[in-house]
């Protein structure tokens, strides 16, 4: 890729993004942290002043006597602290009679301009504190306390007292220049701290991409071990190894399918070619010809018995084969089945007995359920020995129905019973030539039953036969309403 492509695509790299969202975001946390923290100091400072103020104020009622209209400040001039201090109450102040004449006023309190004799006589009837800020002809700000004072002669006169607010300003100038001036700083660190931070919490997610970028057909078993956090990222990588697994079950079903097509193909195909190669040049008569052609025909009836129920069990499993189902009595149908394989079960001197209700309405797909039936009954009487039973049971259990197809036979060996739902699977037989099936018909009964949200059970025991039972709820499963394609997939 070249170098300018690259750069154009840096910007969209789902790291810088977060980085600069995480920048943006911080950025304006730290800008609304400024501007908190800046009028909290603002508050501190103007509480403070007025606090000192107020101080101050009270303080002067003790340092200002009137005698004969004239003001006289009391304080001992030898004393440097008690004298600093009335110098700093004579720095800006106001004091007036009740009419609003000033009996004593500051250069900086004149240059104020002095309140109005309605004003002053306003705030003697309140007799409220008032608080103004006032602005010398510098341009100056003054924070003024203004109220009553009332002397030992119960006369009332107007006081004012200011200070400056200048310092606090330059504080909170001060605090402005430089926490803003920081703030570059703080984002530079935040900056190389998130790029650490966002490499880590998306280490997951490369490391997913770099696993996916190595699986291939033989690479399927690769899996993304768990950091434990059991965050969002750990269910990505829950999710990716599920998939995974998946992925693997379906390759690993692709090879056996095609293991087993070849395997099951191979041998019809070979005997078809050598009964036609031995016709061709050895065959003299038309009935050796005929015979010849019948075997040949024998095999390619069965070829096309493997292909057709491969193909259909394939889309079975892979869900392109949807059912039809319905509520209905499954008792005829039963019973129908059973009346048919009475001719095989007689032909080989086994007793098939049916144990019905009168009636039991489920919903299911018809052509599916006879064809588990029918594949039930058939490995029954095919590996039941002459002499031994076959019996079919069907039992309601409220919510569901339980169907139960026993025989005497032969039995499965324990080892054997968790593989006998595997497409070609066979159990070896005691029997030196048994009649050779094609070992797809449970397949296709454990499809049907998981179709119908059931249930499948196997109890066996060598020697004394097989019992299989199948439960299946009566209503329809969530999902599997009617509307689907009925299929036609034969008995096999």
């Amino acid at each position: 890729m070249p170098a300018r492509l690259r750069l154009l695509q840096y910007p969209r790299r789902l790291r810088v993004r977060l980085i600069f969202v995480y920048i943006v975001l911080f950025s304006v946390f730290l800008s609304l942290i400024g501007v908190v923290f800046r009028e909290v100091l603002r508050n501190t400072l103007d509480q403070t002043m007025r606090a000192v103020l107020e101080e101050e104020w009270g303080a002067a009622k003790g340092y200002i006597q009137i005698r004969k209209g004239r003001l006289t400040w009391f304080y001992d001039k030898l004393d440097p602290d008690e004298a600093l201090f009335v110098a700093r109450l004579q720095h800006v102040y106001l004091l007036t009679n009740d009419q609003g004449r000033p009996l004593g006023v500051s250069p900086i309190y004149q240059s104020f301009g002095i309140d109005s004799a309605d004003r002053i006589k306003r705030a003697i009837r309140s007799n409220q504190a008032t608080w103004s800020v006032r602005w010398s002809e510098d341009g100056l700000p003054y924070l003024v306390r203004s109220g009553v004072l009332i002397d030992d002669g119960n006369r009332n006169f107007f006081l004012a007292i200011g200070r400056p607010t200048g310092q606090n300003q330059r504080t909170l100038d001060d605090f402005t220049r430089q926490y803003f001036l920081a703030m570059p700083a703080f984002l530079l660190v935040s900056l190389l701290l998130g790029w650490v931070l966002t490499g880590r919490a998306l280490k997951p997610v490369n490391d997913l991409a770099q696993t996916a970028q190595r699986i291939s057909g033989s690479s399927l078993d690769v899996r993304i071990p768990l950091r434990g956090a059991h965050d969002e990222l750990d269910r990505l990588s829950e999710a990716f190894n599920r998939m995974m697994e998946r992925l693997e079950s379906s390759f690993a079903q692709i090879r056996q399918f095609s293991t087993d097509v070849s395997h099951e193909l191979r041998t019809p195909l070979t005997a078809i070619r050598g009964q036609l190669e031995v016709a061709l040049f050895t065959a003299e008569t038309p009935e050796q010809y005929r015979d010849a052609m019948l075997n040949a025909m024998q095999d390619v009836e069965r070829l096309s018995a493997i292909v057709k129920s491969l193909l259909l069990l394939s889309q079975a499993e892979s869900g392109r084969l949807l059912l039809q189902k319905a509520r209905q009595d499954i008792c005829p149908s039963i019973r129908d089945l059973v009346d048919q394989f009475q001719i095989p079960a007689d032909e080989q001197r086994v007793s098939l007995t049916a144990g019905l209700p009168p009636e039991c309405t489920v919903e299911v797909d018809r052509v599916q359920f006879e064809r588990l039936v029918a594949n039930l009954l058939s490995n029954a009487v095919k590996y039941t020995p002459a002499g031994g039973k076959v019996s079919v049971r069907l039992a309601d259990r409220g919510e569901t129905v339980l169907l139960e197809v026993s025989d005497t036979g032969q039995g499965i060996p324990e080892a054997s019973l968790p593989f006998i739902f595997e497409r070609f699977y066979r159990v070896q037989p005691n029997d030196p030539a048994p009649e050779k099936g094609l070992g797809l018909g449970l397949s296709f009964v454990a499809w049907i039953v998981k179709a119908h949200s059931g249930s499948i059970d196997v109890k066996s025991k060598v020697g004394e036969g097989t019992a299989i039972l199948v439960t299946l709820p009566k209503g329809a499963a969530p999902g599997e309403r009617a509307g689907q394609a009925e299929s036609g997939v034969p008995a096999v």
